[in-house]
């Protein structure tokens, strides 16, 4: 009897071994599952994240390389803040205006913006970029001729300085376009590009069609009085809001000055100052800062702008014409309308 006790015991202790090692062996099996699921759970994650972050870097890269890194972060600021919807223009010397977001185009204030004005050297805008985007090296040399200066000076046409024969590189020349609104620059461009100024006239209004600008025809390169070379207000913005996304074309233009390094014809170079900023004692306005402009004047068109601006964070481009009177309108009423808008941005982030 007590054998078979000892046995019964025996085979109780055997099972309650064999008990317990089968569920040590479940639990460990069920910790080995978890921990298995955590690390896929955090391959996950981690692949999750890599791909955000090349995806990230992707948008960035193509940001910079197609110019809309600006537009980007303007967009995003637009969403984090109340913006300016509508600006009352009235009160300004200029008989047509418009005033526009640089961001997608919406035009928030205008005067008489579709209506047909002369845009005078306000053309070279469009001269500058056209050029920029055909030259395949804008340190390629270009020696003038006589027939680029060639009656220039008796149509009292704004001048760079550079000389029949004087070899200069092509940066050099887009410089005197846009700074000091030289003439000889925008013909000695046209002819290195296109073969002559009217051929590269016709890659001018090319381009206009290509840009939606309906109501524009231009007839020279220089802005120089011509009854069919003509525009609107709300055309030249469109232009101006398509050229700075250019980087060569914004550096350009927002130059206070630009020196050349020296020719054959100037061992010590020539000296450019912006016929806008020149004539602004302060850039700042009231929550922001005037960038750049292109000014004109003829005696048709009166006193012409397109400028840029940033205001709250924001960039904005601002196009006035036909300003009579002597001195500076056009400027002044750039700095009117944009400290207005300062003032307006300032009143609705403070409600």
């Amino acid at each position: 009897m007590a054998d078979k006790r000892r046995k019964r015991t025996s085979e109780t202790a055997n099972r309650t071994r064999k008990t317990g090692s089968s569920r040590e062996n479940n639990a460990g099996r069920r910790t080995r599952a978890r921990r298995k699921k955590e690390n896929n759970r955090s391959k996950l994650v981690a692949c999750i994240i890599a791909e955000i972050l090349v995806i990230a870097a992707l948008v960035i890269a193509m940001a910079s390389r197609f110019g809309i890194g600006t537009e980007f972060t303007e967009w995003l600021a637009q969403l984090r803040k109340p913006v300016v919807q509508e600006l009352d223009l009235s009160g300004i010397n200029s008989s047509t205006a418009v005033l526009m977001q640089a961001r997608g185009g919406k035009v928030i204030g205008e005067i008489n913006g579709d209506q047909q004005m002369y845009p005078a050297s306000m053309t070279k805008i469009m001269t500058a970029i056209v050029a920029i985007e055909k030259l395949g090296d804008l340190d390629q040399e270009i020696t003038l001729t006589n027939e680029m200066v060639a009656g220039l000076a008796e149509q009292n046409a704004m001048q760079a300085g550079f000389q029949p024969g004087e070899t200069v590189r092509a940066i050099d020349l887009l410089y005197g376009v846009l700074l000091p609104s030289g003439a000889e620059c925008c013909i000695a461009l046209a002819d290195t590009v296109a073969g002559s100024e009217e051929a590269f006239v016709e890659l001018m209004n090319k381009k206009a069609a290509k840009l939606g600008m309906d109501n524009t025809h231009f007839c020279d390169t220089t802005g120089l009085h011509d009854p069919n070379h003509y525009s609107t207000a709300k055309d030249i913005a469109v232009l101006l809001k398509y050229a700075i996304k250019n980087d060569t074309f914004r550096e350009i233009i927002e130059s206070p000055w630009h020196s050349t390094p020296g020719t054959n014809v100037h061992p010590d170079g020539i000296t450019f100052y912006s016929t806008m900023l020149k004539n602004l004692s302060d850039t700042t306005v009231t929550d922001g800062q005037i960038l750049g402009g292109k000014t004109g004047y003829t005696g048709e068109a009166g006193h012409c702008l397109a400028s840029f601006a940033e205001i709250d964070g924001l960039e904005y481009i601002l196009v006035t014409g036909g300003a009579a009177g002597t001195g500076i309108p056009h400027i002044n009423d750039a700095v009117t309308i944009y400290n207005r808008l300062g003032e307006a941005a300032l009143a609705l982030n403070n409600n």
